[in-house]
């Protein structure tokens, strides 16, 4: 009997040598997943993926980026590359790691459309998404844009709604946020007025009533709106970094003194400012989703070529302090995105 015990016992002690490696082999590669990866996302077509916004799609059970598919690669004088723009759509488990998916299909014809800065989001079983036109291909900015309206079903076929009437022909940037009352609020950037931030407002996500009010002076892209910490918060893209605002109703806005963002990272492909912005509150956390240009460098100013045109998306992680919003770029962000 007492041979026997001794055996035994040896037989376990070697089960668990060829056991536990295994084992701590699966618990490392379970932490590495939830590592996100720098950069986080290149588009594989025309590498110039920009202005992020994420959305859980159900019918996938993954989250999707939706994005402008910049065609950095494709040569072509002046701001051409910036036009004739698709939406691509990449798809994550996580949000750690991202692959592309597909473009979307949108139902709105005119010959080299342009659509910019997709905003997505999902009411009552159907998504909408308010998308920046610009109607062709142009080798400078002076030319008119606007915001339209589209529904979908399953997040790459949509359907043309409406062309929103609002401050001004140059209209771009949508941000689409849900008031404590149940309506609804589109922030947006008139690029008439020196680039700030005005409003309307809906009941049913469908008929807009534009309120002329300008509720941020400051020139900024790409508003984003949420709430985080108990606070309303509103990102803007300045170009340089990121400008953090906050309000008690919507419609005052107080700017904090430091942008983020705006101090280049060590990271792959993160060394410059980082540029407009998704935020994704999750499990309390809070996270922005934003691009860069990596080969936009002091010493490569003013230079036009792949490099210089070429965007990344990247992640990292807010913080909350003292009323303010900070971001430190390059600590590893840790994100298991849940719905």
């Amino acid at each position: 009997m007492k041979f026997n015990l001794i055996k035994f016992t040896k037989i376990i002690l070697l089960l668990l040598l060829f056991c536990l490696p295994v084992l701590g082999q699966n618990v490392s590669q379970k932490g590495n997943d939830e590592i996100a990866d720098k950069p986080l996302y290149r588009d594989p077509i025309f590498d110039g993926a920009a202005d992020p916004t994420i959305i859980w799609s159900s019918k996938d059970k993954k989250w999707l980026m939706f994005y402008t598919n910049r065609r950095a690669n494709i040569g072509g004088n002046g701001v051409s590359w910036v036009h004739g723009t698709p939406i691509g759509i990449a798809e994550s488990e996580d949000g750690a790691h991202w692959k592309y998916k597909t473009n979307c299909n949108i139902g709105y014809s005119i010959k080299d459309v342009t659509y910019w800065a997709p905003e997505v989001i999902k009411h009552k079983n159907k998504y909408h998404m308010y998308l920046t036109i610009v109607p062709g291909i142009f080798e400078d900015w002076k030319h008119p844009r606007y915001i339209v309206h589209l529904t979908s079903k399953n997040l790459v076929d949509w359907k043309f709604e409406s062309q929103l009437k609002l401050a001004s022909e140059r209209c771009i940037d949508a941000s689409v946020f849900q008031l404590p009352d149940g309506n609804w609020r589109m922030y947006y950037n008139n690029e008439n007025d020196g680039k700030s931030i005005y409003y309307a407002d809906s009941k049913d996500l469908y008929h807009w009533t534009d309120s002329g009010k300008k509720v941020v002076k400051d020139r900024g892209e790409g508003p984003k709106i949420f709430s985080w910490k108990g606070k309303n918060w509103m990102i803007t893209d300045p170009w340089k970094g990121l400008a953090v605002f906050s309000s008690d109703d919507f419609i005052n806005w107080k700017r904090q003194e430091k942008n983020i963002l705006q101090i280049p990272g060590t990271g792959e492909d993160d060394k410059v400012i980082g540029g407009h912005a998704d935020v994704i509150v999750n499990d309390d956390k809070a996270y922005v989703f934003y691009f860069t240009h990596p080969g936009r460098t002091p010493e490569n100013k003013g230079i036009d070529n792949f490099e210089t045109r070429r965007s990344s998306i990247q992640v990292a992680e807010l913080e909350y302090n003292n009323g303010e919003i900070f971001c430190d770029r390059d600590k590893r962000v840790h994100i298991n995105l849940k719905h």
